[in-house]
């Protein structure tokens, strides 16, 4: 299989750095007696924290070991950068008997947000990426590919040809493939918030590639969350406050094929084009799986049909950012 470069969402763990982060806080305790405990990794190719506070900092230290053990699990079931894992062994063979529970659960998740945003969110696109990785790496191409050859691709994407159940996942076509980039990174995060408050933490920030509260911050006050546009400005930031709410931001310039960023790792469905890359779309919502997707989606809309996409789906805010700055839809 060949390794393609990493598909990285737009979103990172410092206000500094570019895309969304966490504004820094102090060493703060949410009394006397609770301390912080942190983590910090790279789950999925992306920069990856856990804060949380617990009275005893070796219990705290041992739960972050055991969900930081399970989050490794999960991303061998869902990664496409090691060829052993489940998903690209779904990929190369087309049929997959007795999937993990866990990777029909994204995947019924997929449909979920395939139907919420009228197709524009769609796994299936894996063949776009391996044919743009080929046409600028392989080829040499500077300019994006021709339409003709685009549509030879196109006829590989499409999420009704995939038959997923308990008992199989099926490919309708040969040469078909998935991609769970736009989503498994917040479902990894659900997972380890999940896990973090069936242990009994009331409050504990995750960022697994995407970022979810549990609770606010000890202090009472909400956890903060920086939005930053696609392009390195002078500006400040705009914030976000996250209490029981998890927050995902797709941006084109996550990865670019060509130095005008209009080849991107973000890829419409239908038309097989990409992302503009003068914008950054985050979405809070309940969960950071659907953060995520949603997210996805709407780094390929106008801002009319976001608005309208999030009439239907109820419960969700989504702001753009641009190099002049951030706005709420």
């Amino acid at each position: 299989m060949t390794s393609y470069p990493s598909r990285r969402k737009f979103v990172t763990i410092t206000a500094a750095a570019a895309g969304m982060g966490l504004l820094p806080f102090g060493a703060a305790r949410g009394d006397d007696h609770a301390t912080m405990v942190e983590w910090q990794g790279v789950s999925l190719g992306s920069v990856a924290t856990i804060r949380l506070y617990h009275p005893d900092r070796e219990v705290g230290r041992r739960l972050i070991e055991r969900v930081v053990a399970e989050a490794r699990r999960l991303e061998m079931i869902f990664t496409l950068y090691e060829t052993d894992s489940v998903l690209c062994d779904l990929n190369r063979r087309g049929v997959l008997a007795a999937p993990p529970a866990e990777l029909v659960d994204v995947l019924q998740q997929c449909d979920r947000a395939w139907h919420v945003t009228g197709g524009v969110f769609d796994p299936t696109v894996q063949p776009l990426w391996t044919f743009y990785y080929k046409h600028f790496a392989e080829v040499g191409e500077t300019s994006p590919p021709p339409a003709d050859k685009l549509a030879q691709s196109l006829q590989l994407v499409g999420w009704p040809k995939v038959k997923v159940s308990r008992d199989q996942i099926v490919f309708e076509k040969p040469g078909m493939a998935l991609t769970l980039n736009g989503i498994a990174q917040g479902y990894i995060t659900d997972r380890v918030v999940d896990l973090l408050r069936e242990a009994g933490l009331e409050s504990c920030l995750v960022d697994m590639g995407e970022i979810r509260a549990l609770g606010a911050h000890p202090d009472g006050k909400p956890w903060n969350a920086a939005l930053q546009g696609p392009i390195d400005t002078a500006k400040q930031p705009a914030t976000v406050d996250l209490v029981n709410k998890a927050v995902a931001t797709s941006a084109a310039n996550g990865f670019q094929f060509d130095k005008s960023g209009q080849s991107n790792h973000i890829f419409n469905p239908v038309t097989g084009r990409c992302a503009d890359p003068a914008r950054a779309l985050s979405v809070i919502s309940d969960t950071a799986a659907f953060a995520d997707a949603l997210s996805t989606a709407c780094a390929l809309m106008e801002d009319r049909q976001i608005v309208e996409l999030l009439k239907r789906a109820g419960g969700n805010r989504a702001f753009v950012s641009t190099a002049a700055g951030t706005v709420e839809l």
